[in-house]
């Protein structure tokens, strides 16, 4: 009996031993766990795929080097156009006496190549337009007023700076020579066909008192003005100045 008792023992503690290897065991295999803890979702969710953002790059929005381009901030920015430069050189002053003038004193219409051609229709040969709305068969645009017409009888060559405004403002001055030339410059523009009724209403007056009735041709008009007065070398005055300047700021 006492042979069994001590054999009972010995094969319970064995059987004890066993267990608490096995649960030891179990516990490391626990602990040891693979699985990453960025791949552990909760339960009843999907699993989200981790992406990877692409690197951000900064672009500028400076043109390179050379490349030719200006920034708004670019200093250039703030050139004056060709008319304020041209203006900004012309001298203000009053416009003197009248005393003297005579328009006989600018002698014009004149064939200065002698091709037949006088200074009038060398200006209407150039301004005559191939086809105009309702001329398919081509004539001529009065830019003061935007009438058109295929008689040229009916259109005036204006001296853009009048002869008189020119002696005003600096003509009386000058030889026979340069008045002539002045009077049948065709190389600027001095010299434009316009309808009778617009180059009357003009007549000597400066942008400071009229301006063509047609505002789509302000900017061209007033842009030749300048250019006339800074070729020539005539005087403006501060009225006329001013008047261009409000006129011209708003161009292009």
């Amino acid at each position: 009996m006492q042979r069994r008792a001590r054999g009972s023992i010995l094969w319970g503690g064995f059987i004890a031993v066993v267990a608490t290897l096995v649960a030891l065991v179990s516990v490391a295999l626990m602990t040891d766990d693979p699985t990453p803890a960025a791949e552990t979702t909760t339960r009843g969710s999907p699993a989200q795929p981790t992406t990877t953002e692409p690197p951000q790059t900064s672009v500028s929005s400076s043109a390179p080097s050379g490349s030719g381009a200006v920034s708004d901030d670019d200093p250039r920015n703030d050139a004056p156009a060709d008319w304020q430069v041209q203006l900004d050189t012309l001298s203000i002053s009053p416009e003197g006496p009248r005393d003297g003038y005579d328009r006989d004193r600018f002698r014009h219409w004149i064939d200065a190549d002698r091709n037949g051609c006088d200074t009038r229709c060398e200006v209407l040969a150039r301004q005559r337009i191939d086809s105009l709305p309702g001329l398919p068969d081509g004539g001529w645009l009065s830019i003061y007023d935007g009438y058109s017409t295929d008689n040229p009888s009916e259109f005036d060559v204006d001296h853009l700076v009048a002869l008189s405004e020119a002696w005003d403002s600096g003509a009386a001055a000058w030889d026979d020579a340069r008045r002539e030339a002045f009077a049948n410059d065709l190389d600027s523009g001095q010299l434009v066909a316009v309808t009778a009724a617009t180059n009357r209403s003009k007549s000597d007056r400066d942008p400071a008192e009229w301006q063509p009735p047609n505002r789509d041709a302000w900017c061209e008009w007033a842009t030749a003005w300048v250019g006339v007065k800074a070729k020539w070398d005539l005087t403006v005055d501060r009225a006329e100045v001013s008047a261009l300047r409000n006129i011209l700021q708003g161009c292009g």
